[in-house]
């Protein structure tokens, strides 16, 4: 049985308390405003690698702090050379000149302003200008891996040619890239991760001109959930089948439904990281395999990255399906 769309209405949040200053409104709810002065621990496994001949890609792992950390600073030659958000554990350092040895530390700041002591330094030397590179990497190729435990997983990939050389190869969990090895290896190791969630792994190779190549086969991978947590609600074995019809393309969906112990009756669409509908069904909500049907007219060529999921019956919304990507006319 195929879903119909339905318009989700709007939704307003109540703040029950706020105020344009911390004090106000410490003060407002009851609370009583303290000093923060403790600072962050200092980032461990800071890694380094030239991506190019002038620009290199500095990872390093989540530090802690007693209030919670507000961001990351990246150090060159103990001058600072990029921020960025608690989200993001790395960042490329570009305009480097080539042949040339540098040094990177890290440090983990916190919303009072408390900054942690330098990471440990990371040496890296960028590689000589290559010459003319006129063509991207091909894509990696039989992308596999296994949850090694809740919180990480292997991967592994047949390497891509390039017509110079492929300097790194680039891991992508849904349109994030999230990690980065150097072009000799074709393995990874990935941490960070969620027990019980799913997961969506592509790889790139990146050559020192810094084209990327297409992407790897897409490597669905679920973590165990840590005993005691309930099962996952994910739809599971998401396929899409995509149709040109004059001027619009039809993507066609099926999935197979999670076992919640009741009936699910709708599930949420999201293109590109946003929720675009809410799939509801016109009758009897089907059991086993589901299908949708979406037409979009945008210009051959657009890519879309999409997701769902379901409604539970107790009126919460269960865990996210893999991630399946289309490109209209691709």
């Amino acid at each position: 049985m195929e879903g119909i769309t339905v318009q989700r209405p709007h939704a307003r949040t109540a703040l029950t308390c706020s105020a344009a200053l911390l004090l106000a409104a410490l003060t407002a709810c009851g609370g009583s405003a303290e000093a923060d002065t403790g600072k962050p621990t200092v980032p461990e496994g800071v890694t380094a690698q030239a991506g190019s001949a002038t620009s290199v890609h500095v990872m390093w792992e989540r530090a802690s702090d007693n209030e919670g950390i507000a961001g990351y600073d990246v150090y060159r030659e103990g001058k600072k050379a990029a921020s960025v958000d608690a989200a993001k554990l790395m960042t490329d350092i570009d305009g480097l000149t080539a042949s040339t040895a540098y040094s990177f530390t890290v440090r983990a700041r916190d919303a009072a302003g408390n900054v942690s002591a330098p990471s440990a330094a990371v040496p890296v030397t960028t590689p000589a200008a290559a010459p003319a590179d006129e063509e991207p990497p091909t894509g990696p190729t039989k992308l596999r891996g296994t949850a090694d435990s809740g919180r990480t997983v292997s991967l592994s990939w047949g390497g891509s040619t390039d017509d110079v050389g492929v300097t790194s190869y680039d891991i992508y969990q849904e349109d994030s890239r999230i990690h980065s090895v150097p072009g000799t290896r074709t393995t990874a190791r990935i941490g960070g991760l969620r027990p019980g969630t799913v997961y969506t792994f592509t790889v790139r190779a990146r050559d020192a001109a810094d084209r990327s190549s297409p992407d790897s086969n897409a490597l669905d991978l679920t973590t165990p959930s840590a005993p005691g947590d309930p099962a996952s609600t994910a739809p599971t074995g998401l396929r899409t089948k995509l149709t040109a019809e004059g001027t619009e393309f039809l993507v066609d969906l099926s999935w197979d439904q999670p076992d919640t112990g009741g009936t699910i009756p709708a599930y949420q669409l999201f293109l590109n990281g946003k929720q675009t509908t809410t799939i509801v069904w016109g009758g009897t909500p089907p059991k086993g395999r589901a299908t949708y049907r979406l037409t979009l007219s945008d210009p051959p060529g657009t890519r879309y990255s999409l997701k769902i999921r379901p409604k539970l019956p107790d009126g919460k919304w269960g865990d996210f399906s893999a991630q399946r990507t289309v490109v209209l006319g691709g």
